[in-house]
């Protein structure tokens, strides 16, 4: 049995343990070790920003876990020692009709070379990566949450060392780091693209331990149980002091004994590595204090151009946990190798929907090196910004409960905020706790504060030339070119696509309001875009997650839908949302057709598809003596076998010649098939919701 325990060791925190006995005489419950220890007697700290919490032992969970008693329709119950699933089906589920998948493995993919021969020039394109697990949390380490699935597996004082001379030389925040089902180490010139990582127990990808110039592009991450991406390792801040490097080979590389002759140095800096393109969406399912991506410790990296949503805790995180014994009065108490590294143009909205206190994009710890003035002890503020954290052109929305949207908290330096976009997003846009400072804030469009420091204050924290913006703003107050620049270019966005465009932002419209701003994922320039049931025209598609549409005045945004068409409608059989394949199309018939059209099929085996949202629908066509059959199949089920062929041998236009009801809301796509006769016409179709 385990318990979880939500926000136990702070709101930003998910930590379960399991228990190791029960007495029924005594009545009491006995935790498993050392994951309860490490969460109720967590060593802390007092300088700097604060301790990282303990929780009390009489904190009672807020799920309970892994317990066959306990089942309730649609859940299951492994029986490890017996060989044993048990699963209890919902309302009206039939077991010979599941697809039950028991991952065994842990890693599906594991590239590791050695820092002086390393694995290289390797790609791995349109894979999909899926079904792995993660044992570890469920058998005697438990997991005991820091931040950002970081974990204590060991001592209550697992990387929270002393303070050391000289000061920054110990790595703090040496946590235990998620298990990834696709990893690699010493690797260089390593690709992934058009790759799928999905249902997986653990992290998606890691990479980390010396690796150079790895491209991650285009893929999508989603149904993972931690965080999608992984970089750097929590024990290699500092890879130059000789001291860390037993430390380093023992926790950052899948063997110790197989790099135990690699010299430890600037080599081992992860460096070069690209982010770009990717769709990651509904990661940390089971461990819900996961970040989209986590970036450790690395140089010129770079990430770019992603799409990140429906997130349970932060988007992308930079330095988590190293800041933390850091602030403007104690700058140089942890210090690492970070700089020239870039967050731009992503897209990030609807994250901390599980857990609290995090942001879009959010930073500690030290994040450029300084570089010096001609005397050797002025620090060269030009110089130094120049290496430290870009992060430019970002998007976020649609996180209320945000303390920051862009989060510079505990000991984060050298960052520069300039030209992204927050609205609905926070009660700060820019801001955080405890940081060390040296921030530029400019050119912005947020519709909250900046400089928003409610711990103690940062040393030269600039803003300026930043535009304040509605919580909800209209077409037109985000300049075009913000829009259009950010999230994952049309070449790389096809499982947005495919998985059918969805809104999840539609500005305010009043009795004045002549077009409004759609923002939303899978958008495409040949999708159609309803108004009132109708398909509008001249509507602006600035990317893959951005549209302007023109609407009627007084037109509610409700009354606005993408792809699919809404429930209610007429769908004529020219209306783009139907594929063809071996139909043709005759127009000006007089014969009482919608629109005065339909598309025609003579050969056996043509087919009209068309995905569509509701809870029934209807087909239009003809019936008429040269027409036969046609197959009707939705969700592909069992065709169905329609004759077209009227009853009083008579020419009837325009009619319903199939109809179903009570399908399950969501999403649906239908295929008509010509089986036999002469034609076999289309119509369009009516899709209604009950």
């Amino acid at each position: 049995m385990e318990f979880d325990y939500p926000g136990g060791n702070g709101a930003w925190t998910d930590s379960r343990c399991r228990v190791s006995s029960y007495s029924a005489a005594a009545g009491t419950l006995t935790m498993d070790e050392p994951c309860w220890a490490d969460t109720t007697q967590r060593s802390s700290f007092s300088q700097a920003s604060g301790g990282l919490p303990s929780m009390s032992t009489s904190t009672l969970p807020g799920l309970v876990e892994d317990a066959q008693v306990l089942m309730h329709p649609g859940q299951w119950y492994l029986n490890s020692a017996a060989n044993t699933l048990y699963y209890e089906p919902s309302a009206g589920q039939q077991m010979s009709s599941l697809d039950v998948e028991l991952p065994h493995l842990e890693s599906l993919l594991q590239g590791a070379g050695t820092l002086a021969s390393p694995l290289h020039d390797v790609t791995f394109r349109g894979l999909q990566f899926s079904y792995a697990t993660w044992n570890a949390p469920s058998a005697t380490a438990g997991f005991s949450d820091v931040q950002s699935n970081l974990h204590m597996t060991g001592a209550t004082n697992q990387g929270m060392c002393a303070f050391s001379t000289p000061a920054g030389s110990c790595p703090w925040g040496a946590l235990t780091q998620p298990l990834a089902n696709v990893s690699f180490t010493a690797s260089n010139d390593i690709t992934l693209s058009g790759d799928r990582f999905a249902g997986l127990g653990g992290a998606g990808l890691s990479v980390m331990y010396g690796s150079t110039n790895t491209l991650i592009q285009g893929n999508e991450f989603t149904d993972i149980a931690s965080t999608a991406i992984l970089f750097g390792c929590t024990y290699d801040p500092l890879p130059t002091d000789p001291s860390e490097a037993a430390g380093i080979k023992q926790n950052c590389t899948p063997n110790s004994s197989a790099v135990s002759g690699d010299t430890i140095g600037t080599n081992e800096i992860l460096t070069g590595t690209t982010v770009s393109d990717n769709i990651i969406h509904n990661i940390g399912t089971d461990y819900t204090s996961a970040s989209g991506i986590t970036l450790l410790f690395s140089r010129d990296t770079t990430i770019t151009d992603n799409d990140l949503y429906n997130l349970p805790y932060t988007g992308i995180t930079a330095g988590v946990i190293q800041g933390h014994v850091d602030q403007a009065s104690a700058p140089q108490n942890s210090t690492n190798i970070n700089e020239d590294n870039t967050i731009s143009d992503n897209v990030l909205h609807n994250f901390l929907q599980a857990r609290s206190d995090g942001g879009a994009i959010y930073a500690e710890g030290h994040q450029a090196q300084y570089a010096y003035e001609a005397n050797g002890t002025t620090i060269n503020q030009t110089q130094t910004l120049a290496q430290g954290l870009q992060v430019t052109g970002n998007i976020a929305y649609n996180a209320p409960t945000a303390d920051f949207t862009y989060y510079d908290d505990a000991g984060s330096e050298w960052i520069n905020w300039q030209g992204n976009v927050a609205f609905g997003a926070g009660s700060a846009s820019q801001g955080g706790c405890s940081p060390t400072g040296n921030f530029w804030i400019t050119g912005n469009y947020f519709s909250n504060s900046t400089q928003s420091y409610p711990c103690a204050a940062p040393v030269n924290s600039n803003a300026s030339g930043n535009t304040t913006i509605s919580a909800t703003p209209a077409a037109g107050a985000i300049p075009n070119t913000l829009l259009t620049a950010a999230g994952v270019a049309s070449a790389f966005s096809a499982p947005a696509v495919a998985a059918g465009p969805q809104i999840y932002y539609t500005s305010p419209t009043t009795s004045t309001t002549t077009q409004v701003l759609v923002a939303g994922e899978g958008f495409s320039s040949s999708m159609p875009v309803y108004v009132s049931g109708t398909q509008a025209s001249g509507v602006q598609y600035l990317s893959g997650g951005f549209l302007i549409v023109p609407v009627p005045a007084g037109t509610p945004a409700s009354q606005i839908s993408v792809g699919t068409p809404p429930a209610g409608i007429r769908l004529n059989d020219t209306d783009p949302t139907i594929s063809y394949s071996g139909f043709s199309y005759s127009a000006s018939r007089g014969l009482g057709d919608y629109d005065n059209d339909v598309h025609y099929a003579t050969a056996n085996g043509s087919t009209a598809t068309l995905t569509f949202s509701g809870t029934g629908i209807a087909v239009y066509g003809e019936q008429y003596t040269d027409q036969g059959n046609i197959g009707i199949s939705i969700d592909g089920g069992a065709q169905q076998t329609v004759s077209t062929l009227p009853s009083d041998g008579q020419r009837h236009s325009n009619v319903a010649v199939y109809t179903a009801t009570g399908v399950a809301p969501g999403n649906h796509t239908i295929v008509v098939t010509k089986l036999s006769g002469t034609y076999a016409t289309l119509d369009g179709f009516t899709i209604t919701d009950s």
